[in-house]
């Protein structure tokens, strides 16, 4: 279970990024954080990660509080910060020197062959598509077991077809391990289709404005994920202070 209790950040030139930020997020979930700029969704990310501390509140996992980068949690950017001077297997196993090379070799095999990267694993990162890297930087969070994932906007700059052809090598990962996902994004289709629940943040500070929960619309149901879409859509346009037609179809 990771939880987050009550936490505020305020940045030193008194920039009030979070505030009351109250969440549970159950072992296995996706998770998805939708809103509009300068709601803090960054930013609780990387407290999350361990990469920054809160001025007030706590963050734990199972229990324990998390006050700096976290073994049990994995963290995959917008751009897949590959090191450009190791091949794809080692770069998916950079993290992986604890382990025996027979085991380390085993391990990256299989996240190389669930992404559909087996043949590209002795090949340099500038050789693979834009695509094919962010599939490279996936597998190297997953490798690592984490027990939380974190994904802050990984398919943003990609196009609509390797985007969600992205969506189904992540989930056919998380399918074999369930860890909790928190999933940063400005795309509702996009957490729509990945997520459980979706959190809708409001700024200025950032807040939690309300939740929609997300009746597995990866069953295919097309009726499910149209009323999840209308819903997400309504409470982010509330949350921008928009009106929402009654009448709109979403995108």
């Amino acid at each position: 279970m990771l939880t987050i209790q009550d936490v505020a950040k305020t940045y030193a030139d008194g920039t009030e990024a979070l505030a009351g930020i109250r969440l549970a997020i159950p072992a296995g979930e996706i998770l998805a954080l939708v809103g509009g700029s300068g709601c803090g969704k960054t930013t609780l990310l990387r407290l999350v990660a361990g990469l920054d501390t809160p001025n007030s509140g706590a963050i734990r996992l199972d229990g324990a509080a998390i006050t700096g980068p976290h073994p049990g949690v994995g963290l995959v950017f917008q751009e897949p910060r590959l090191l450009p001077w190791l091949g794809i297997a080692e770069n998916v196993g950079f993290g992986l020197a604890h382990l025996s090379r027979t085991e380390r070799r085993a391990r990256v095999a299989h996240v190389l062959d669930r992404v559909g990267l087996s043949a590209h694993a002795d090949r340099w990162p500038r050789d693979l598509s834009g695509g094919q890297q962010q599939r490279a930087a996936i597998a190297r969070a997953f490798v690592a077991d984490p027990k939380v994932l974190l994904l802050d906007e990984p398919f943003s700059a990609l196009d609509a077809v390797t985007r969600e052809d992205l969506h189904h090598h992540l989930l056919t990962l998380w399918a074999e391990a369930r860890p909790t996902i928190l999933l940063v994004t400005h795309d509702v289709a996009e957490a729509v289709a990945l997520a459980d629940r979706a959190v809708v943040m409001r700024p200025h500070p950032g807040r939690i404005h309300d939740t929609v929960d997300i009746a597995r619309p990866r069953s295919g149901d097309p009726e499910a994920s149209v009323a999840a879409t209308r819903a997400l859509r309504a409470k982010l346009d509330a949350s921008l202070g928009r009106t929402l037609s009654r009448t709109a179809v979403p995108a």
